[in-house]
């Protein structure tokens, strides 16, 4: 019971539990271990297992004191033998990001080496032209890896999103095929229309009459949520208010994806695989959200394949597409549950942090109204959209501060040299890392720090134009073979609502407080984003242009 008892504190104290996610610590379930006792042999081994790890730290932590082994040249944190930066990192447990960004930004190369006992050899780099290395270059050295699927393959199962090979450029090819599909494309703007008009904008309607204080956040990750489940499955919007409690559905994806990315960022890997093994704490709570999302999905695709066969379903949406071009259930089923993971965070995560910055920068905001009204004097269909380039330049600046995705790991097949001249052996995990890049003074300037969407446009022939970044200095939609298909959806649904919102309606945070990034598996703001909604004036709403 001791060993319990020091795993539960371990848990609790990790970085991960405090720097990821604002919801309290996982916690055991005791019960679990008394109804499936493990042998003595086992609990003797784990015992010294955790005693040797506890003697190792003292040791090194005395041995510091006289000699300390580093790299002065910038490649590494303070590292120690055995333990390598475990120390290090226990102390910025509650700053990793800004850590590894610091590192980064004293690096000569923007590559950083990292050893930690209990993790892989692992290389985190900003420098874009590792970056393009690995994601284009030599891609086929640099796949997802065993690693990284096993991390997520409760959750994602063979979804394209966690699969290599084969498997993924037949799933990459049918997504490509569809996503190009002008038809498809036309029932994602008559879904996101419906959904701005009739679910959006009346309960923004709402509470600017009442004056009640919302959760921003919540809010439009519901309304992604919402669109995510109705162009990949086809099936009506859940309850939008946030009032109202929410899904089951969106529970066990929350708690699926927060564990995961727990598990990914876990100093040892060891205490979640031997929770799994015997099915108690975090991992028992894992199961059992994963088999809810399992069945809810399951259900929808066999209730599809009912409406197919019957000819109630008219094949507009993603699910009907992989049905009817014959994939497997299983793999279907992993499919969907990839395309909600990737849609349902991502753009809502984005607009949240914007609308904060813009309230933080009130003669930015008014630039922005200004050009969406000009636009909204027309229809606001998809090619008005694109003529949205100072709101598009205010996504990219918010994407670049506070990226949905903060980091992306590959795994190297055979030992490798990355452009910088950091070797790579075979196995090490490669790193790229929006969040620190953004940060780089190198790659944008002394004020890398400030909110300037004026730094993506360029002067041409007396012309201001929005200029094109490369995608490995600003790999948030990442970038070569693996390129998210869903970009310019993405854009477009961002800029809809963005528009939609800013044209009626004024945002204001309750708190002047900075909100704090949280990078689970998709980044989001702790805590929310509590506002006030107010009317703007002489507004040129949608309404008025479709009556």
């Amino acid at each position: 019971m001791a060993m319990w008892a020091y795993i539960t504190r371990l848990e609790k104290n990790y970085p991960q539990t405090r720097l990821y996610s604002h919801h309290p610590p996982f916690s055991f379930s005791l019960h679990a271990q008394m109804a499936n006792p493990m042998s003595l042999f086992v609990l003797q081994v784990l015992s010294f297992l955790l005693l040797y790890i506890l003697l190792l730290y003292l040791f090194n932590v005395i041995l510091g004191r006289f000699r300390r082994v580093q790299d002065f040249s910038g490649h590494k944190p303070p590292t120690y033998p055995i333990i390598g930066c475990l120390i290090s990192f226990y102390k910025n447990r509650g700053r990793l990001l800004d850590w590894y960004t610091e590192l980064l930004a004293e690096s000569a190369t923007n590559t950083i080496v990292v050893h930690r006992l209990g993790a892989r050899r692992t290389i985190v780099t900003a420098n874009p032209k590792n970056v393009e290395y690995m994601l284009k270059t030599n891609f086929n050295n640099f796949p997802k890896g065993q690693p990284f699927t096993e991390i997520l393959g409760d959750f994602l199962g063979y979804g394209i999103f966690n699969v290599d090979g084969e498997l993924w450029r037949a799933q990459r090819k049918f997504a490509s095929h569809e996503f190009s599909a002008k038809s498809l494309r036309e029932f994602f703007m008559i879904t996101l229309e419906e959904e701005v008009e009739k679910g959006l904008l009346p309960i923004l309607e709402s509470l600017a009459v009442t004056a009640e204080v919302v959760d921003l956040q919540e809010l439009l990750r519901r309304f992604a949520f919402n669109m995510v489940l109705k162009v990949s499955l086809g099936i009506d919007r859940c309850c939008l208010d946030p009032s109202q409690p929410v899904p089951p559905l969106t529970r066990a994806f929350d708690k699926a994806s927060e564990i995961c990315a727990k598990r990914g960022a876990a100093p040892l890997f060891i205490v979640w695989k031997m929770k799994k093994w015997l099915g108690i704490g975090s991992e028992r709570q894992l199961k059992n959200a994963v088999e809810e999302v399992h069945r809810y999905v399951s259900e929808i695709i066999i209730n599809k394949k009912r409406m197919i066969e019957e000819g109630e379903s008219r094949s507009e949406d993603l699910l009907s597409r992989l049905i009817l071009a014959g994939h497997e259930e299983e793999v279907i089923r992993d499919m969907v549950i990839s395309f909600i993971m990737a849609g349902r965070d991502t753009t809502s995560a984005a607009m949240t942090w914007l609308f904060w910055l813009l309230s933080c920068h009130p003669d930015i905001e008014k630039e922005v109204v200004k050009e969406t009204r000009l636009v909204m004097e027309r229809m606001l269909d998809y090619d008005s959209l694109k003529e949205l380039n100072l709101l598009k330049a205010c996504l990219c600046e918010s994407m670049r501060l506070y990226p949905p995705i903060a980091w992306d790991s590959k795994h190297a097949v055979v030992s490798d040299l990355l452009p910088d001249n950091t070797p790579v052996r075979a196995g090490d995990r490669v790193t790229y890392f929006p969040y620190g890049m953004g940060r780089m003074e190198a790659l944008w300037g002394e004020d890398c720090f400030k909110f300037k969407p004026n730094r993506w446009f360029v002067e041409s022939n007396d012309r201001r134009e929005l200029q094109e970044v490369c995608p490995c200095k600003f790999p948030i939609f990442q970038a070569g073979p693996r390129v998210c298909l869903g970009k310019e959806m993405a854009f477009i649904q961002m800029k809809y609502v963005m528009a939609s919102i800013l044209d009626r309606f004024k945002i204001k945070p309750l708190s002047s407080a900075s909100p704090v990034f949280v990078p689970l598996l998709t980044a989001h703001m702790a805590g929310g984003l509590e506002v006030l909604v107010q009317k703007r004036t002489q507004t040129t709403s949608i309404n008025k242009q479709l009556n």
